[in-house]
């Protein structure tokens, strides 16, 4: 192994020599041809972190073939989260079964799972079982990876305009994980993650080192490790790459000790210590450091930013520029779980964040909005819509908001009703797949309609282009042409109405949600009168610019 992962290494041992059994787990400096001794009955693999060699993995598999041959009982394999390609349509907390089974583009990605690919054949015609690990972020002292390399001194580069959620795990939790693989006996893959995550930015600063910012194309982080591209290196500060560790919990009963700012604290003080002593004299003393700064929202959102922006922007927009008018704030629920089902209009998310706004200011609710992962591809955009609470729009993370008994804000005409002509802006498009109904029996929450009557003025769609180029780069369906070319919305009187809460999960049991005839029956009853208040608004709007209807 290199030497700079011989601090790991040791705090790893430290660690697993403590467990008593018989069978007791070995942490190999490297591996052999497998000929060197008698085959062990268990065997922790820990590649190189930086990352490691092709000759590296040649010789692990090699190995492993043999051990397998001679009776190895288990293997356990340290691989790496990263598996996890960042991107923009990465939808966060992703679990095991999430992973993308296509070829990442990824470079760094693409030799974790060649690793695990690689030694899971190695032993697959014998009766050893393999366990692997994907720990996340594990910097470590004078280390040749990019984020031992980016912790390390006083100055960070960072991409302008992004700042991820990043997990970073302590040793002695990574130990821990790997004493219950050996503990439990159990194969599969299982993510090792930390209590919580952080974002990049308040990171560097408990590190207490300096944002630089500088453009991709010049900035020094990229491409340092052997065969790595600077674009894959990047990515993972650019991007989110989140896992889960709900599955090595249940399955393995494993609970983590420390939290992403704790184990940074500990990689300082080790950075520290190691500069005046030998790298294999640092060990865990098995403390948990202190961890008193706030927990973060794993996908970004940010309650004091938000509520500053509804002192400012947002109180200006809402009161000032669209002097948006709402009735039926009292359907919405004070407390626990609820869908809220609207429309979308003016292909730009205002009408969304004018609803949170409304909604933090009145009921100091923070509604969660499924997104189109365009709204956070490029820079700036993509911190803005994280931390006013976006969620890339899946299941998965419209059933974690709605287990947390919070509100879910959903669209459900997608992307096809916020670029419809302005002439077809109020008139209601197709449900899709009437997913919020769905999720709505199957996690016994009220459906609550509302319709905003003047967002679609803001940006009225009269011609859409069909660009090519545009279309791959921005990933949306065409670029429309506005009045003001979408950069300057227009300020149109809006009004918007909550309507009565539908309980369809007092109507139905949770299983009615596979029933596609009932699903649907309760998304036209929905639709139609969604339908029915917008033409009534509409019939008693006198001018688009002001007003009031109600």
């Amino acid at each position: 192994m290199a030497g700079e992962d011989k601090n790991l290494l040791a705090i790893l041992e430290a660690f697993l020599s403590r467990d008593p059994s018989s069978m007791s787990p070995r942490i190999l400096d490297g591996w052999g041809d497998g000929t060197e001794e008698p085959s062990p009955e268990i065997v922790v693999f820990l590649p190189s972190r930086d990352p490691f060699s092709s000759e590296e993995l040649t010789r692990a598999v090699a190995a492993a073939k043999a051990w397998s041959q001679a009776g190895l009982r288990h293997l356990v394999v340290i691989s790496s989260a990263q598996t996890n390609e960042p991107s923009h349509r990465h939808t966060g907390m992703l679990n095991e079964a999430r992973l993308r089974t296509s070829k990442p583009k990824n470079s760094i990605a693409q030799r974790w799972l060649d690793l695990e690919g690689r030694l899971s054949r190695a032993i697959e015609d014998s009766e050893t079982w393999i366990t692997i690990l994907r720990p996340t972020i594990l910097p470590v002292s004078r280390g040749r990876d990019l984020f031992s390399r980016y912790l390390s001194g006083s100055w960070a580069p960072v991409l302008p305009g992004f700042n991820p959620p990043l997990q970073f795990l302590h040793p002695q939790d990574l130990a821990g994980a790997v004493l219950a693989s050996v503990e439990a006996r159990r194969p599969g893959i299982f993510n090792v993650v930390p209590l919580g995550v952080i974002p990049l930015r308040e990171a560097l600063r408990q590190n207490s080192l300096r944002r630089l910012p500088i453009p991709g194309l010049f900035h020094p982080s990229g491409g340092r490790s052997p065969g790595i591209e600077a674009a894959s290196e990047l990515a993972y500060l650019q991007y989110p790459w989140t896992v889960e560790g709900e599955k090595i919990r249940t399955e393995l009963g494993f609970e983590p000790r420390h939290s992403s700012s704790s184990a940074l604290r500990w990689f300082r003080r080790a950075s520290t210590r190691v500069s005046k002593r030998a790298p294999g004299d640092l060990r865990g003393n098995g403390e948990i450091l202190e961890d008193t700064s706030p927990p973060f929202d794993p996908f970004g959102l940010d309650r004091a930013y938000i509520r500053r922006l509804g002192r400012t922007l947002f109180h200006f927009l809402h009161d000032h520029y669209w002097r948006i008018e709402a009735r039926g704030l009292e359907h919405v629920p004070r407390q626990g779980r609820a869908i809220l089902t609207g429309i979308h209009r003016g292909h730009q998310p205002w009408d969304a964040v004018m609803l949170l706004h409304l909604l933090v200011r009145e009921l100091d609710r923070f509604p969660r909005f499924l997104i189109h992962p365009a709204l956070v591809k490029h820079p700036f955009l993509a911190p803005y819509m994280y931390g006013c609470g976006g969620l890339l729009a899946c299941r998965e993370n419209g059933a974690r908001v709605l287990r947390e008994e919070k509100l879910l804000g959903i669209f459900p005409e997608g992307i096809r009703g916020a670029f419809a002509y302005y002439r077809d802006a109020y008139r209601l498009q197709s449900f899709g797949r009437h997913d919020y109904v769905k999720m709505a029996l199957l996690h016994r929450a009220p459906i609550v309609p509302f319709i905003t009557v003047g967002s679609a003025e803001t940006f009225p769609i009269l011609a859409k282009l069909h660009w090519r180029w545009w279309k791959r780069h921005s990933e949306w369906p065409c670029l429309p042409i506005t009045p003001t070319m979408s950069l300057l919305p227009l300020p149109s009187k809006w009004h918007t109405v909550f309507l009565p809460p539908v309980h369809v999960h007092e109507q139905h049991p949770p299983e009615a949600a596979r029933d596609m005839k009932i699903v649907k029956a309760i998304s036209r009853e929905i639709q139609s009168r969604m339908q029915a208040t917008l033409d009534d608004l509409r019939s008693r709007r006198r001018s688009i610019f002001w007003g009031s209807i109600f």
